[in-house]
């Protein structure tokens, strides 16, 4: 049986239940969504508790966010593919202009995009400060998981792909041999791509125990930009795939595992 651990994304905090409930619950949710393509034995690493616990107070919403989560919304909000009109007026765009349209292009609603772009840039800012000691907590924590499970696999989406990143870096005798991450901001200019830790230089790479690396990405996806790039700014990435997952909810993480691309991925990778 092919031992898999789940590293989620954002918005995933279960109030209400403890790490292990919530942890026990997302799992339940990703093998249900990989379905039948395998005999897989799934467990998720719940960060979500970490984050909340060191973050500031406040409700989620673009009025609340601090200078530092400010500076990483506009670098996101600037590597947005737009088309050339709109690109040429980006530069006096307020958040909520941006968040518009997005929800015109994107179609999941302007409520719910503000409250994905709010949660999204609130939650990267927790982890990747330098101020604090979440970013070494949630990624040990994520490794500890990794570890105690003998995963085989890491399946690793939006922000999760970055604490995974990391964590196989940090920690390159971990048993997994096969990372595969989905609608990952790894290669976010400006806001993710130079503050990983190994630094890039110039390039980032495939973590040096890992022995296949997939990445996966809706052409949609608001968060998987720029397009292909982590293939062009990763050595060692064995497929960037960008394939269409939804045609409305372009980021959600049951429709990835759902996809006959994630199948397919588990499928080669088997037995590395």
């Amino acid at each position: 049986m092919t031992r898999v651990v789940g590293v989620h994304g954002v918005g995933n905090y279960r109030a209400g239940e403890s790490s292990e409930e919530a942890a026990a619950a997302l799992a339940r949710v990703w093998a249900s969504a990989l379905g039948t393509g395998g005999p897989y034995d799934v467990r998720v690493a719940y960060f979500s508790d970490l984050l909340v616990s060191g973050r500031q107070s406040g409700p989620v919403s673009l009025d609340g966010l601090d200078a530092f989560e400010r500076a990483l919304l506009d670098a996101w909000l600037a590597a947005l593919p737009l088309p050339e009109a709109t690109a040429a007026g980006r530069a006096t765009w307020a958040p909520r202009q941006a968040v518009s349209w997005i929800a015109r292009t994107r179609f999941p609603g302007k409520a719910a995009t503000e409250w994905f772009v709010a949660t999204f840039v609130r939650e990267v800012a927790t982890y990747l400060r330098a101020d604090g000691g979440v970013r070494a907590s949630v990624r040990d924590h994520v490794a500890q998981v990794i570890d105690a499970h003998g995963a085989d696999v890491v399946i690793a989406h939006s922000l999760g792909s970055v604490v995974a990143y990391e964590a196989l870096w940090k920690y390159p005798d971990l048993p997994a041999r096969s990372l595969i991450t989905l609608g990952s901001p790894l290669a976010l200019p400006h806001a993710v791509f130079p503050r990983l830790n190994p630094v890039p230089a110039p390039l980032g790479a495939r973590p040096p125990g890992i022995r296949h690396w997939t990445n996966l990405a809706d052409p949609g996806d608001i968060v998987a930009i720029p397009p292909y790039g982590v293939g062009r700014h990763f050595a060692r990435v064995d497929v960037d795939e960008h394939t269409v997952i939804s045609a409305f909810d372009f980021h959600r993480v049951r429709n990835y595992l759902a996809s006959s691309h994630v199948a397919h991925a588990l499928r080669q990778v088997t037995g590395l």
